[in-house]
């Protein structure tokens, strides 16, 4: 097929043209703007523009099928050319669907968790050479591309996301996959931008649910208390399977996971990871996966990139970095952090960065989130929130949302820097928590200062 993406260097939108480009097709895109590593990643495989920009000339009738990405407009010129010679448009989830109608079509829903579980199962599939395809957020260890669509395996794997689908399609990604097997993680409300109520929210994952196939299967988390009731009101003709947290302890910061043959150590930590491992085992037995070969291969996974990934450690100290930024994210990964090095101060940093956690209405959400922390650190940028168009945040605004007297809120990049740079790192966790990079902190000087 000959295929052009409009805004072809966004995250999803460069994987999905490597992995065309990888399965023969004729791939050809444009951008006004493309940053690394997509940039990089382009231009190894020739599929880097020659110029940045928009080039309706580039739309011709030979193209069998043009792909639309979020960063595009809906004025865009190129396409308006596309409408004008009535070719086939799709978004990046329509693709998808499009590419796997005929496969049994995994789908891993739910406002966290999600690049987790998908990353769990993948790791299991490669670690016993089964071959699937798949779509997921994130980087993996052993994987060259985050999407793999081939013509001949069975199942593809997909991280359902509730955001929407292109700039003339508002529905949400994970509403048009129509699942064989679906999970639903948890419940959260997120993007307030585009889903201004918390049941406006919550109203995406029926319609989700509505999408299963009939006689397929939906394995839902039990312990979150909106995906129990959504799960169990539902009339769906489909197979509902609960899950929740296995048994483990976490003894001298290693956490050991319950299993039939024994404790077995784990890479990952935090009960919202295992609660996460539990759902990748029974996406997994679905998949033909007995529970022994999901345990042998789970164990030597170290997590997926940007969740709670190690950046330093010594014999006293250790420090994470991980992109949680919602509430229910943020509370459960300090609480992570703190269970498993229950005996050390836990220094805890949050970017404020997404259009959510700047929203005034929104921030009260934030109550209780760092209360794990011994030491708890809100940076946000006045001119991020003054470029998104967003009403102006005062600290105090800050102090209240969090509930917390000693909370330190820094607004300037260098006093935060200053901050981190000054502390004792003596019997010490340090975990920063961003989508972001704090106004341009280098992480890998924060390993200098982890003694």
């Amino acid at each position: 097929m000959r295929i052009h993406f409009i805004a072809i260097g966004g995250s999803a939108m460069h994987n999905l043209a490597l992995a065309l480009h990888l399965k023969g097709d004729h791939v050809t895109g444009s951008d006004d703007e493309i940053f690394e590593p997509s940039k990089g990643r382009l231009d190894a495989k020739g599929l880097l523009p020659d110029a940045f920009g928009w080039f309706p000339e580039k739309i011709t009738t030979d193209i069998d099928a043009i792909i639309l990405g979020m960063h595009a407009k809906a004025d865009n010129p190129e396409l308006l050319k596309a409408k004008e010679l009535g070719l086939t448009i799709y978004s990046y989830p329509e693709f998808l669907y499009e590419q796997s109608k005929h496969k049994t079509r995994v789908v891993i829903g739910g406002s966290h968790g999600k690049t987790t579980i998908t990353s769990m199962i993948l790791h299991v599939m490669h670690y016993h050479d089964r071959e699937v395809d798949y779509m997921v957020g994130a980087q993996l260890e052993g994987f060259d591309v985050m999407v793999k669509l081939t013509d001949d395996n069975d199942f593809i794997v997909l991280e359902g996301d509730e955001y929407l689908s292109s700039p003339i399609d508002r529905r949400p990604k994970f509403h048009l996959y129509k699942p064989n097997i679906a999970l639903l993680s948890g419940i959260a409300w997120d993007h307030i931008n585009v889903f201004p109520t918390y049941e406006n929210y919550v109203e995406q994952f029926d319609i989700f649910l509505n999408q299963i196939t009939n006689g397929g299967a939906i394995i839902y988390n039990e312990e979150d208390s909106e995906v129990k009731r959504v799960v169990e009101d539902s009339t769906s003709l489909i197979k509902k399977y609960p899950y929740q947290t296995p048994s483990y302890t976490v003894v001298d910061g290693e956490t050991l996971l319950d299993t039939p043959e024994g404790p077995m150590p784990i890479e990952v930590f935090g009960k919202h990871n295992l609660n996460n491992l539990e759902g990748a085992r029974w996406i997994c037995q679905l998949m033909g996966v007995d529970a022994a070969d999901f345990y042998e291969a789970i164990a030597t996974f170290k997590g997926a990139s940007k969740r709670l990934e190690k950046i330093a450690e010594t014999k006293t100290a250790v420090a994470y970095k991980d992109f949680a930024h919602s509430p229910s994210k943020v509370k459960a990964t300090t609480e992570a952090v703190k269970s498993q090095f229950p005996d050390r101060k836990l220094i805890a940093c949050l970017e404020l960065h997404t259009y959510s956690s700047l929203n005034p209405e929104f921030l009260s959400q934030y109550k209780g989130a760092l209360d794990a922390a011994d030491s708890a650190v809100v940076f946000y940028s006045p001119h991020a929130v003054m470029i998104k168009q967003l009403e102006e945040i005062k600290t105090e605004q800050i102090d209240a949302a969090f509930d917390r007297d000693d909370l330190i809120v820094f607004t300037n990049p260098a006093d935060f820097k200053t901050y981190l740079y000054s502390q004792e790192y003596e019997n010490t966790s340090l975990l920063l928590m961003s989508s972001g990079n704090y106004g341009g902190l280098d992480f890998d000087t924060v390993k200098e200062y982890i003694k």
